[in-house]
Parts: C-alpha cells; sequence; structure tokens
C-alpha cells in the first residue's frame, strides 16, 4: 500500500532540524511529502513553517512513512518502541549514536531493513561527513539512491561496513571537535605572538580551510606536502620538530582511540 509520506523523522533536534533543511531546501523531497514527530510544540511549529507535516504521534508517522528516519537520543529509543504499539517500519534510517542494527532490528522485527549512519556537526551547514552502512538495501537501486540522496543533502556520505562504524566515529564524527581545539590553540598562540583575536582567528581558520581543499583536490600525499612546506633550515621545520618531539601524532592516535573504545562501549 502506498504511503502517504516519502520520509518520516521521529525527533525534531538539532539534526534532525540540519536533515529537514536539506532535504526540504534543496527540493530532494517536497515538504508536504515530510513528516515529523517530536513532543515538543516549538520544535512541531518550527517544521510546520517549512511545510512539513507535524505530529506527536510516532505510530501515526510509522504507519503512514515508506522511510523512517530516527533521529532521537539513544536513551529514548526504547520510549518511542513502546510508543508505536506494534507498528513497526519496513525501512529505517537511524543517526542514533551506539545503536547497532541488530538492537533496532530486534526491536522492530527482523524483516525491518536499517542503515545506520553517523553524521557530525558540519553536517548542519551542508558541510558534514558521514559513514553508513546501507547493506541492508543492497538488493535495491531505488532504496539506495534514496537514502544516498536524503543523506547527501548534508555534505559527503561514505558507504561503509558496521565493523567500521567506531572508528568512523573516532575520525570524522568526533572529528570536528579535535579540529576545533587545533584552530583554538593557532589562534591562541597567535594572540601570544601579538596579533589580536580576530587576526589571529582569520589567520588560523583559513589556514586549516585552505590545506583541507588543498589535500582534497591534489593528488600529491600529505607528506610530501608535509615536506614542500618544511624548507631545509627554514622556519616551518622548527615547528614541526616540536610537534614532533611533544608526539604529536601519538596523541592524535591515542585521543581517536579512545574515542573508538568509547563508541564500542556504548553499542554493547
Amino acid at each position: 500500500m502506498k504511503k502517504l509520506y516519502k520520509l518520516g523523522i521521529v525527533g525534531c533536534g538539532f539534526m534532525a532540524r540540519a536533515i529537514l533543511k536539506g532535504v526540504v531546501g534543496s527540493d530532494f523531497i517536497r515538504a508536504k511529502k515530510v513528516v515529523v514527530s517530536d513532543p515538543s510544540d516549538e520544535a512541531l511549529d518550527w517544521a510546520i513553517d517549512l511545510g512539513i507535516v507535524g505530529t506527536q504521534n510516532n505510530a501515526f508517522l510509522v504507519e503512514n512513512s515508506e522511510y523512517v528516519l530516527l533521529a532521537v537520543k539513544p536513551q529514548n529509543f526504547a520510549d518511542v518502541c513502546r510508543e508505536l504499539e506494534g507498528v513497526y517500519p519496513d525501512k529505517v534510517i537511524s543517526i542514533m549514536a551506539g545503536v547497532t542494527r541488530d538492537k533496532i532490528k530486534s526491536a522492530f522485527g527482523r524483516k525491518t531493513k536499517v542503515a545506520r549512519c553517523m553524521p557530525n556537526l558540519p553536517c548542519s551547514i551542508g558541510s558534514g561527513m558521514m559513514g553508513v552502512d546501507m547493506s541492508d538495501f543492497n538488493d535495491d537501486q531505488d532504496d539506495l539512491e534514496f537514502i544516498n540522496g536524503v543523506l547527501g543533502c548534508l555534505g559527503t556520505v561514505l558507504s561503509t561496513d558496521e565493523r567500521k562504524m567506531d572508528a568512523v566515529t573516532a575520525i570524522s564524527g568526533s572529528g570536528p571537535a579535535y579540529v576545533f581545539m587545533f584552530i583554538d590553540a593557532l589562534t591562541e598562540a597567535g594572540v601570544n605572538l601579538g596579533l589580536t583575536h580576530d587576526e589571529a582567528s582569520l589567520l588560523a581558520v583559513q589556514t586549516v580551510m585552505g590545506s583541507a581543499e588543498m589535500v582534497m583536490h591534489s593528488d600529491t600525499p600529505v607528506p610530501e606536502l608535509i615536506k614542500r612546506v618544511c624548507s631545509k633550515g627554514g622556519t616551518t621545520i622548527e615547528a614541526v620538530k616540536v610537534l614532533e618531539n611533544c608526539n604529536f601524532r601519538g596523541v592524535i592516535n591515542d585521543a581517536a582511540a579512545a574515542c573508538a573504545r568509547r563508541s564500542k562501549e556504548l553499542s554493547e
């Protein structure tokens, strides 16, 4: 039976709003073909202002949506399941951190197909990076195109195996925090060297952006790019020596490993 809505989103928090703005703003889906549920009247009013259908009835959303995107906090997933009263979705896209496909299938029934996604904060401005396991949908090209289309409104999509999701979390999911810390530290260093905060911030932010763009669009390996900046006897190599002596790479590796361990703990 044909559903009333192409996409139903359970939860209308920060990331859900980014998704809604992306799919509706890009005309990927017409607003009237999207329904969102949330207990907050303010959240529903926000969605309705975009032309999206709002409801506080999760069972109605699931029963009438072809695809159901779960955008609730992991600790609220059990409450959502209880509210469904035996009405379970056929196709699920989940952005719940730490909730495995098996857990979702156990709650909804083994026939439910699940795509598990790990987005990051820059998804909120359309410049995100997300890893997604879509293996349940490999037998249907239309499903794959739709899921890629929804997530593609938020940034770059990497199709990967769920077994790698803890690593994805450690690198791209939590990675923006590491980058923000680096920018903040570089800005502070600039202020300590006599720049104003605005001057130092502009220099730091644009340097990170430009360097990332160079890596993205260059065939030159990153270690070679580092060498190109480090002229023998020059200034950069002195800074790099300090970073190497302080085990800069080791610290990043340890931080990512700690993040991955915690991600695994949350999913067990």
